[in-house]
């Protein structure tokens, strides 16, 4: 080695060196102290006692499930429709004569009643003038006849055999003939335009609109007025597809004599009193509505400001009406509270054993307040019917009976 290289090598230090080894190993040091230390803690602890994990019942209210015949409803609703409504117009042209005071908005008329009449006038001179031409045909049509006898008579007294149809006049009677029915259909004709003239009530009704006076000159198409039957009313119900397999309808009934539609209550509030009337379903319509998917069954009432009035009340056009349908009858149902049902077909079940059951049914109907079940549910079985949460197969349970709840609150009310 060169002096030049020795006197470049720097030094060895041994303090420098400690002071690192220092640095780089008292933080180690450091985390392997406090480790220690915690474990050492921890051992020292005392062990925490263990408690025994206690389930407690929860308490549900329930119902049982009694046995009974149920006669299944169906609600609906629908306005109030005449089955006949026509509107009134001139079919010929004149000037309006006569108006009967029943033809007025709201009146009530009689079928065969004379609601408007024409000047008739004018039609009577051309009924005089047609008989006039039917005579004048029928007595050329005679005098033919017997120019043609005349002529037969004499070529039989000649001997002629061969005699010519012109000769007999059978084309001349034929013409005649002709003559005559024209006449004839003429005057038919006339007498026809005589009775528009008139414009009869076509059924027993009312009059919704009237739209012409005394005076009026009208021409055919004119618009007279709106009238409708009263003899019956309907009202279109919209059924599902579980409504008609719950009335026993199908699609495209028809009431016949041997198949009556089933009855139906109508109900409305009119004047501020609750109303009520009878009426039956009559038919059904022969299709689906492709938009709402549902069928419209039929209801009419018969006589509705008659007889089938509620005390004095008719069942007017126009009303909007509440109907309840009674529908098919079970007798081997079960029937629960609406508040038993969970989901679309199941219940939850109180066994004997404090536990719950989760379990299929069959549902025939339910409305707000009923379940009514043909399988599923036997009767005497109790049923939960308060809601629960977090439900699962064989939880503990505590019945709770609704009338022993309502006792109770009512003995402490009074000890009070």
């Amino acid at each position: 080695m060169t002096y030049a290289e020795t006197a470049q090598k720097p030094p060895f230090r041994l303090g420098l060196l400690i002071k690192r080894l220092i640095f780089l190993v008292l933080p180690v040091l450091v985390l392997i102290g406090a480790a220690g230390g915690f474990i050492g803690m921890s051992a020292l602890k005392p062990a925490p006692e263990e408690k025994a994990t206690i389930i407690e019942a929860l308490p549900v209210l329930t119902a049982t499930a009694r046995k009974e015949p149920v006669t299944i409803t169906v609600h609906g609703q629908g306005a109030v429709k005449a089955r006949s409504e026509v509107s009134l117009a001139a079919e010929i042209t004149g000037r309006v004569a006569y108006v009967s005071p029943n033809f007025l908005a709201g009146a009530q008329f009689k079928q065969g009643e004379t609601l408007v009449r024409l000047e008739a006038r004018e039609y009577e001179l051309g009924i005089v003038q047609a008989e006039a031409a039917v005579a004048q045909a029928h007595t050329a049509l005679m005098q033919e006849i017997s120019e043609g006898q005349i002529a037969s008579h004499g070529a039989e007294q000649l001997g002629i055999s061969d005699v010519s149809d012109l000769t007999l006049r059978r084309p001349q009677r034929a013409q005649a003939e002709a003559q005559l029915a024209s006449a004839e259909a003429r005057l038919d004709e006339a007498r026809l335009q005589l009775s528009r003239t008139r414009i009869v009530a076509p059924f027993p009704g009312r009059v919704r609109q009237k739209s012409v006076n005394v005076g009026a000159y009208v021409s055919p198409g004119a618009r007279l007025g709106d009238i409708y039957a009263s003899d019956v009313v309907e009202i279109a119900i919209a059924l599902s597809d579980a409504d008609l397999e719950n009335l026993g309808l199908g699609i495209g009934f028809s009431e016949a004599s041997g198949q009556k539609g089933p009855p139906v209550t109508l109900e409305a509030t009119v004047a501020g009193m609750p109303h009520k009337w009878s009426g039956r379903i009559t038919r059904t319509d022969s299709g689906f509505d492709p938009e709402t998917r549902v069928l419209f069954a039929y209801v009419e009432v018969a006589d509705p400001y008659g007889k089938g009035a509620d005390n004095g009340t008719p069942l007017a056009t126009g009303l909007y009406v509440d109907a309840v349908i009674a529908g098919r009858a079970l007798d081997e149902s079960v029937v629960l509270p609406r508040t038993a049902l969970r989901g679309k077909a199941s219940v939850y079940v109180a066994r004997d054993d404090d536990t719950l059951e989760i379990r299929p049914v069959n549902v025939a109907f339910s409305d707000r307040e009923r379940l009514v079940l043909t399988s599923g549910v036997s009767a005497g079985e109790k049923v939960i019917t308060s809601p629960v949460r977090a439900v699962a197969e064989g939880m503990k349970i505590k019945s709770v009976d609704r009338l022993e709840t309502a006792f109770a609150a009512e003995a402490s009310a009074s000890n009070d």
